[in-house]
């Protein structure tokens, strides 16, 4: 199999990452709840810098979708790539939200007139045409959105097979490429540019937000999920859930989170993403919170998110 082209280029109450590397005082405290904290985010740096993540027989294909907005949804699309791809995984992210917020935190170009994944929807390009490689991580690639594509959703709709335009181009691609893993990111709405999301995947990933309404719209969802399942893509299921915005200070949190375990207990990964100033910061620098500061509790968290992910393999 061919290999996209790699060019040669390189929370609240969060602990900052230097922290743990400056030498105790005489008098230091380690039973104190910082100290802890401190161990415990060295203890994880441990684990994960001594596992190898096994990669999938076949292409995984995930769609991140959860028509409430302000979950996660991007922000889980842009960090659980660029640390799949540090773990040694080939990564394609495909930006389907209109915002473009994904290809603005991987750094790739998505200005207007940009080859994007408008062209490959509407005009019939192919992905490789578009394609462009992310300086985040090697095997970590993009497909961008840009400006043009809120206008998409219009134009599809004269169109013939315009549920299945993405879903087309993708396996088309993949004949030609090896990828272990294709993250679509969508907009917080069902309209075609989701439905195209949904038939190309075979997972749907769920980003949920610890806070009061998580559960808001997910009935909706789950219902065109499995309408789509039923008359367009039979192969699709719901395999994660990840919770997101994690804040462990306050009881509605833990409620919300031990609510969602209690309905998805086969589906909700153990690791929780908590609320993050590192994760809110990195985006404006045009990176991942795992390049921006590798040693973040949100970085050490989405890594774990993506090892666990990893382990799962492909539902049966």
């Amino acid at each position: 199999m061919k290999q996209p082209h790699q060019d040669e280029r390189g929370g609240v109450g969060e602990i900052d990452s230097s922290m743990d590397a400056q030498a105790p005082d005489s008098d230091f405290d380690g039973a104190t709840p910082l100290a802890q904290e401190i161990a415990d985010l060295a203890r994880r740096r441990q684990v994960i810098a001594s596992t190898t993540l096994p990669l999938p027989s076949r292409t995984r294909i995930f769609t991140i979708s959860n028509q409430k907005g302000g979950v996660g949804k991007t922000t889980t699309v842009v960090n659980l790539s660029a640390a799949l791809a540090k773990s040694g995984a080939r990564v394609l992210v495909i930006d389907l939200d209109p915002q473009g917020n994904a290809s603005t935190a991987l750094s790739v170009e998505h200005r207007e007139g940009t080859p994007s994944v408008y062209d490959v929807v509407v005009n019939d390009r192919e992905l490789d045409e578009v394609i462009q490689k992310s300086p985040e991580f090697d095997g970590l690639f993009v497909i961008p959105a840009t400006i043009d594509l809120a206008g998409a959703e219009i134009e599809l709709v004269s169109m013939v097979a315009r549920e299945q335009r993405l879903s087309r181009a993708l396996g088309r691609f993949l004949d030609e490429y090896d990828i272990d893993y294709v993250l679509i990111d969508c907009p917080p709405s069902l309209g075609l540019l989701t439905i195209n999301a949904f038939v190309a995947a075979t997972e749907v990933l769920i980003p949920i937000q610890c806070e009061y309404y998580a559960l808001e719209g997910l009935s909706q969802l789950l219902k065109n999920i499995q309408l789509i399942e039923r008359h367009l893509n039979p192969k699709l299921r719901v395999s994660t859930i990840l919770l997101t915005m994690y804040d462990s200070r306050t009881n509605l949190a833990h409620q919300v989170a031990a609510d969602v375990r209690e309905h998805f207990p086969d589906e909700v990964l153990d690791t929780i993403i908590p609320r993050s100033v590192r994760i809110s910061e990195a985006p404006s620098y045009g990176q991942s919170v795992i390049s921006y500061d590798t040693n973040s509790s949100g970085s050490l968290s989405y890594m774990e998110a993506a090892a666990e992910i990893a382990r799962r393999g492909v539902p049966r």
